[in-house]
This record gives C-alpha cells, structure tokens and sequence, in this order.
C-alpha cells in the first residue's frame, strides 16, 4: 500500500510539473507531495526530473489534492481524490467550473478553481484563482501560497475567469504569435533566422522589464518612443492602417467566449 501524502499532483505535465517546480523552490517538503500520472513512460521521466519527489500511477492516501489533468479527465479524477481523503482540492483545468468540481468532490470538499499561464513553466505565471463558496480564508490562503510559487495570484469572482483565459492564460499565444511576425519581418529584411530569433527574443525581454516597471503607462510607454515623422511613428502608422489594435482586442474577446462555451459543454 502506497503511503500517506500530505498533496498529490494528479497530472504529470507541463502545467502540473511546473507547480511541483516551484513548490520545491519554495521550500515544500519532496517527500510531502506525490505527483500521479498514469501514463507510463511519462512517470520515468518524472522519476529523473524529481528524485525526491513520490511518483505514483495511482492516487495514495492523501489531504489535499491539484487536479492539472484534462477537462475531460477532471470529474473521474476528483472522485479518485476525495476517495483517497483529500478535503481540498485546486483544478486548474481550463472551463471546468466551481459548480461541476463541486458536483465531483462532493459537499464536504473544499474546492478552488485556478487559472495559470504557460509562463508558469519559468516561474513566471499570472494566475487567477476563485474559490467555492464552502471554503475559508485558511482554505484561499493556502491555495494562493501554492500558486504563488509559480508567480503572481489574483483572486477573483469566477464570472471573470473566462475572460481571464481569454486575455491571459491565451495571452502568451498572442506574444508569440507577434514574436513570430517581428522574426519573419527581420528576415525578409536581411537578418539570418538564428539572429532574427535572439533579437525579437532580447526585443520581448526588455519591452516587458520596462512594462513590469510601469504596467499602468503602456500608452505612454508607446508614446515616448514614437517620434513626431519618424521611423517608429511610420510602423505604428502601419499597424493602425492593418487594425492590429482591434485585431488583439477579437482575439482576447473570441477567446474569452470560447472559454464560456467549453465551461457550458
């Protein structure tokens, strides 16, 4: 019979690995968290990567549980939980409300629905968090403190997740996408591939370092650097003439619906 635990992770992935990254980080216990992953191959690649950490295919007694499985998976997944004993439980599984967690916990299970970025992977989420009606501060405090490992929390009211998902947790698409587009645009003038990469790469690193220092002055961070009749000024000229402007704000508004239609699914 597998041991005690005080938190499984049920998911081995990208997002459930993260969040067992940086609780170790943060000084949590190796031999207090047991991470559950089903699939086999994937469960020896976790044995390398946290030695410490107590892997397992199925969950072992426990406390608390992180749900970090697909959508699908999360109803079977939370019962196997709470059979195994945990009273509270955080999902960060996209769409997946408070009420149908609730439902697949049961009453007497505390549980907090979440929202992380893939910048979680670097420690460098933004997440949002809303908690069940059941639970205490004691249980939003030690939801938070886990997320935190993994960057910055918010808690809101879970009508705004959707549109949370659809600006933040999809929001490093977009980045990406305009990543991709700066890198094209370098090439086609001249640059070779690799240079055109670690420029836009440098170009997105300090661009956010100067926005992190003034997060409310985006405008105006804009502004300074477009000159009157210069070359900044003739690119930004060419964005407003192509829309870019309204194009992000469709997408974080299609994403945010998508996200609404998957939570009604």
């Amino acid at each position: 019979m597998a041991k005690h635990t005080t938190l499984v992770v049920i998911g081995g992935g990208n997002m459930g690995s993260a969040l067992v990254q940086g609780m170790l980080r943060a000084g949590h216990t190796a031999s207090d968290i047991t991470i559950v992953e089903v699939n086999a191959g994937r469960r020896a690649e976790l044995v390398d990567v946290f030695p410490l950490v107590n892997i397992a295919g199925v969950v072992p007694s426990c406390d608390e549980a992180i749900i970090a499985v697909k959508p699908s998976e999360v109803a079977g997944v939370c019962h196997a939980a709470v059979a195994a004993g945990a009273k509270r439980v955080v999902s960060i599984a996209a769409g997946v409300r408070i009420a149908a967690l609730q439902a697949a916990c049961g009453a007497d299970v505390r549980v907090v629905r979440a929202m992380p970025n893939t910048p979680a992977i670097v420690g460098l989420a933004a997440t949002a968090m809303a908690a069940s009606a059941t639970c205490t501060a004691a249980d939003r405090s030690w939801a938070r403190s886990l997320l935190e490992t993994i960057g910055i929390v918010i808690e809101i009211d879970e009508s705004m997740l959707d549109a949370f998902t659809g600006l933040i947790g999809s929001g490093p698409a977009y980045l990406f996408y305009v990543a991709e587009s700066l890198q094209a645009a370098a090439v086609a003038e001249g640059f070779d591939e690799a240079t055109s990469a670690a420029l836009v790469a440098q170009l997105m690193v300090g661009t956010a370092a100067l926005l992190e220092r003034e997060p409310q002055h985006a405008r105006e961070l804009r502004e300074r650097v477009t000159s009157p009749n210069g070359t900044t000024a003739a690119g930004v000229a060419a964005l407003n003439e192509h829309h870019a402007h309204d194009a992000f704000i469709a997408a974080v508004r299609a994403a945010t619906r998508r996200s609404r239609e998957l939570g009604d699914a």
